[in-house]
């Protein structure tokens, strides 16, 4: 349905007809077309497969998931279908986390525009404008899952102080909380997003909580596009109303808006936050294990519960 790892689409193509689908000039034409063909499908976590998805599989037995997560596939139909489905789980906290701290420092320092300043050979010419430290200032996590505790941890090491904002406080956590997330985004130098997508986490990164971060403020996603408002964001970059962001996730990715890669104070990133050789080639070995398991009619070693 989407494109992965290109290796594990190799190994793919030794036990079976691969088609890729994301090359397809007319998807739903292509699926309607062959879609009654098709034994097993392989999604990704981000990508998901709905109701409508299901019904260009009518002889689907075996749905596989490339990613730990599977919340936006429906299970329900899953289930009244008779569809095996798998996963790759595992945790991505540290891997994330990495990420994320890289693109604090990334943002605050201006490395990716100091790095574009060398290239285009204007270094002679003067100075490179001074960054932000990161030490002493506050970092505010939205969501304090795995994730978020991790990047508290990092950010700690680096001399931030830290403090979260979530549905609850966390009994087991010293970390200052905030009920409200304007109140900690006035308060915070850098907000970074961990939060899952939900109904109510939907542009919950809006026009009013950007302009409480104001424009000292640095604004880190490495959970999903839709939880940030992408309109707002633009503005508040756009009008000084805060001082860059780093993303690695949008709200229509692989579509990213003009206005953001033109702009200097932002630093843009693929979807990378699993995007390890490590992360990579565990999924790899466990969709493969599991394609393969199914294949062999013998129990599936990943299930994903009905």
């Amino acid at each position: 349905m989407r494109a992965i790892y290109e290796p594990a689409i190799t190994d793919l193509e030794r036990d079976f007809t691969v088609h890729r689908l994301w090359l397809q000039d007319d998807p739903d034409g292509f699926l309607r077309k062959l879609g009654g063909n098709v034994r097993a499908v392989v999604t990704t976590t981000p990508y998901g497969f709905s109701l409508q998805d299901f019904e260009f599989f009518p002889t689907l037995e075996m749905l596989g998931c490339f990613g730990p997560y599977y919340t936006l596939i429906d299970r329900a139909e899953a289930k009244r279908r008779g569809v095996k489905l798998t996963h790759t789980p595992g945790s991505t906290a540290e891997p994330v986390a990495d990420l994320a701290m890289g693109m604090i420092i990334a943002v605050m320092r201006r490395l990716c525009e100091s790095d574009r300043f060398v290239r285009a050979g204007k270094w002679n010419a003067g100075v490179f404008p001074a960054g932000t430290e990161v030490r002493g200032k506050t970092c505010g996590i939205i969501g304090f899952g795995r994730i978020g505790r991790e990047i508290a941890r990092l950010a700690g090491a680096f001399g931030m102080k830290v403090c979260y904002h979530g549905p609850r406080r966390k009994d087991d956590s010293d970390f200052k909380y905030y009920a409200d997330l304007e109140a900690m985004a006035r308060d915070a130098d850098c907000l970074v997003v961990t939060c899952a997508l939900t109904e109510t986490t939907h542009n919950l990164v809006d026009a009013r909580i950007l302009a409480a971060l104001g424009p000292n403020g640095y604004l880190v996603n490495v959970a999903r596009g839709p939880i940030v408002d992408e309109d707002a964001l633009i503005a508040a970059l756009g009008n000084g109303g805060i001082a860059g962001a780093a993303l690695d996730v949008f709200r229509d990715e692989p579509q990213v808006p003009a206005a953001l890669r033109a702009m200097e104070n932002v630093v843009l990133a693929a979807h990378i936050g699993t995007s390890t050789k490590e992360v990579r080639e565990n999924r790899h070995r466990m969709l493969l294990t599991d394609m393969r398991t199914y294949l062999e009619g013998r129990p599936l070693r990943y299930p994903v519960p009905l």
